[in-house]
């Protein structure tokens, strides 16, 4: 029998776990997760919706009419299986804290935001303002919505007769006209009248919602921060969700702004399924940020009418006259990529922020271009300018794919190309400035003795993980990178990955196949179907990212001196039983070896010789969250090591023939016509 000691220490390390472990979550039968912040978990995040680095959910900024969701990702039950034409809508309980920051301190802010039950957690035709990022003027009150919202409105106006003037909390089913609706408040125990709590005030106020499957009511209830729950709660209902809900639902949040704008904030969510949704430490939650971002430039269009003399009207006349053509001819120069792209800078601002492309802003070279800091003279932001260089085909090639591709790409771990510049020679693409720049750089070209610790390693691998999950299989069309490596990884101020270089990358309808039969790539990250066929796929780009899993865990550059492979050497560290020997020793063993040995075996099997075995993007994404186990191979390489071995060196000898363009750099096909970047290409 144990002694009393050691319970204790069992105890002391189990409440330890629990601290260093906010935020978990259950399986799906049990429907029950706590998130104490949001940084460790896979939130289905759309629009404006980011994680901050404080782990506070911002769902908008304060921009005009922008939209934000974030939904667990997986889908709850909510009914028995197969039952729900005989039985009640499961109880839900959930508790959440959240915050609205007006984008003005005196002004009015807006909309506010709402917890949602959803059939899916995608709104893409969903208005803002009063519609909350979740319904439209064609579908608000329809009956196929199958929704429960209960929204915390800052605005009034949706129903002028009904709807209570600013801050109240409102119950609502299939749309926006809430059935049930009281101003934001709270009754203290003991006292009769109702506290206001003005929802915009900036600061934290604590949510209950349940709902009772077997009596069909609705209780939603408001406190501060600092307040324990209220035994009575602020809106009471009568709601049969059997009728409303459908078996699989998602929950989460959504908002909205509009003309008036504020932060929205949830610093902390719990839920859970026929129960209590276990309380939140409220101690345990992030602060939300002091967020200082103004709202989105608003062009002015102001259109003045003047009655003037005769020969006045006719000068303006020919002045309008004249600068139509001009804009004519000048459209007409134009070809059709420059139409349907991001906003387009004037080469005299990029010049300015760069100083005149000074070698003191220099921040990096490529094949085709440097980058320079620069600091935009209209707004002092901070950004990174690409200069193509002059005269290059091929870089006029990458200059055209990275504005086709990159610039509709919108995702967290992606570098965001803010826009573009054209003006005879010089090709100028403008991004978001990365401070750290790129991953291998932090991994093997810091001279001032800093060592990337495992935690950051592990948080980049995840941020890359979601990052190409988004390119394969999240966005409307397929992308494939085609040149994954450490060097087109760059490391923002929160050690957040942002996936970058989209010079090779090319957009395919979702099922179509490559019909390139080019080699494209780096050395090292190159899978061995591509040196057979020369055809790009989403699977080559797991292999690259296997390479680069290896690359991080390992300290280790994908090819060495000696015909040194490093996919082959961890391979062989596998084989002998032992394959944390090729764990960084720079790490010092400062690691978690259940970590490091998924994430070596998870890049063993990601550069697996036969592409079928290898997992994709999302399998990577589960198994990386431990939300699946990593299958086990009986041989992670070709099953004759000589024939491994061999195939290896025949790679090696590939690559140093004319046969192959390639070198430490990313490539490029010669044969590549001009307007080749497109679906199928």
């Amino acid at each position: 029998m144990a002694d009393a000691p050691s319970v204790l220490s069992f105890l002391l390390m189990l409440l330890l776990l629990l601290l260093l472990f906010p935020a978990f979550v259950l399986s799906r039968d049990a429907a029950e997760f706590v998130f104490h912040g949001f940084n460790s978990t896979t939130l289905a995040l759309d629009g404006a919706s980011v994680v901050k680095p404080s782990s506070a959910l911002k769902l908008t900024n304060v921009s005009d009419d922008y939209i934000g969701h974030a939904f667990y990702p997986d889908p709850v039950q909510m009914f028995p299986t197969g039952s729900k034409s005989s039985s009640n809508a499961f109880s839900f309980s959930t508790q959440f804290v959240f915050v609205i920051r007006p984008s003005s301190p005196h002004g009015q802010g807006g909309y506010g935001l709402a917890f949602v039950v959803s059939p899916s957690n995608k709104f893409p035709s969903a208005e803002a303002e009063h519609y909350l990022g979740l319904f439209n003027s064609s579908n608000d009150n329809d009956p196929n919505n199958h929704m429960f919202v209960v929204e915390f409105d800052t605005m009034n106006g949706y129903n002028s007769s009904e709807d209570y003037k600013g801050s109240h909390v409102g119950i609502n089913v299939n749309g926006m006209r809430s059935i049930a609706a009281q101003p934001a408040g709270y009754y203290k125990d003991g006292e009769a009248n109702n506290k206001e709590i003005p929802l915009e005030s900036g600061q934290a106020i604590q949510a209950w919602i349940d709902y009772d499957g077997e009596s069909q009511l609705v209780n939603v209830t408001i406190a501060p921060i600092k307040e324990a729950k209220p035994v009575r709660p602020l809106l009471s209902a009568n709601v049969n969700l059997t009728d409303i809900l459908l078996e699989d639902m998602y929950v989460g949040f959504s908002a909205a702004t509009g003309k008036t704008t504020s932060f929205h904030y949830v610093l902390g969510w719990s839920f859970k399924v026929n129960g209590t949704a276990p309380p939140l430490n409220l101690t345990l939650l992030p602060l939300p940020p002091n967020d200082q971002e103004s709202s989105s430039y608003k062009p002015q269009i102001i259109v003045v009418i003047a009655v003037l003399s005769t020969v006045a009207f006719l000068l303006i006349a020919v002045l309008v006259i004249t600068v139509m053509v001009r804009r004519r001819r000048r459209l007409e120069n134009l070809e059709e990529w420059e139409l349907d792209c991001p906003r387009r800078f004037q080469y005299k601002d990029l010049h300015e922020a760069t100083r005149g492309f000074s070698k003191t802003k220099l921040i990096g070279n490529g094949g085709f271009g440097s980058v320079y800091q620069g600091i935009l003279p209209s707004n002092g932001c901070e950004v990174a300018v690409k200069k193509i260089s002059r005269n290059s085909i091929q870089g006029m090639r990458e200059f055209v794919a990275e504005i086709e591709s990159l610039g509709r790409l919108r995702h967290r771990n992606l570098v965001h190309l803010q826009g573009w510049c054209k003006r005879k020679d010089d090709l100028l693409l403008v991004y978001d400035y990365i401070p750290y720049g790129s991953l291998d750089s932090l991994l093997f070209k810091r001279k001032d003795g800093f060592v990337l610790g495992w935690d950051q390693r592990l948080h980049i691998i995840k941020g890359i993980t979601a990052g190409l999950l988004y390119l394969h299989e999240e966005w409307e069309k397929v992308v494939i990178h085609r040149d994954v490596k450490s060097s087109n990884v760059l490391i923002d101020a929160e050690m957040n990955a942002r996936l970058g270089d989209f010079g090779l990358a090319r957009l395919y309808e979702p099922g179509a196949t490559s019909h390139t039969t080019n080699i494209m790539g780096t050395v090292g990250y190159i899978a061995p179907e591509l040196v057979r066929s020369g055809k790009s796929s989403a699977s080559t780009d797991v292999y690259a990212f296997g390479v680069m899993l290896l690359e991080v865990a390992a300290g280790r550059r994908p090819v060495g001196s000696g015909n040194f492979l490093l996919v082959e050497w961890v391979v062989e560290c596998h084989r002998s039983g032992d394959i944390l020997r090729a764990a960084d020793p720079r790490l010092k063993s400062e690691y978690n070896t259940e970590e490091m040995e998924l994430v070596l075996k998870l890049g063993l099997l990601c550069t697996h010789d036969n592409a079928q075995v290898r997992p994709s993007m999302r399998q990577a994404m589960r198994y990386l969250n431990r939300d699946e186990t990593l299958p086990v191979v009986a041989d992670w390489r070709l099953s004759d090591s000589s024939r491994s071995t061999e195939m290896s060196m025949k790679f090696l000898e590939i690559i140093s023939t004319d046969t192959f363009t390639g070198s430490q750099e990313s490539y490029y096909s010669t044969s590549r016509p001009f307007s080749s970047f497109g679906p199928g290409r």
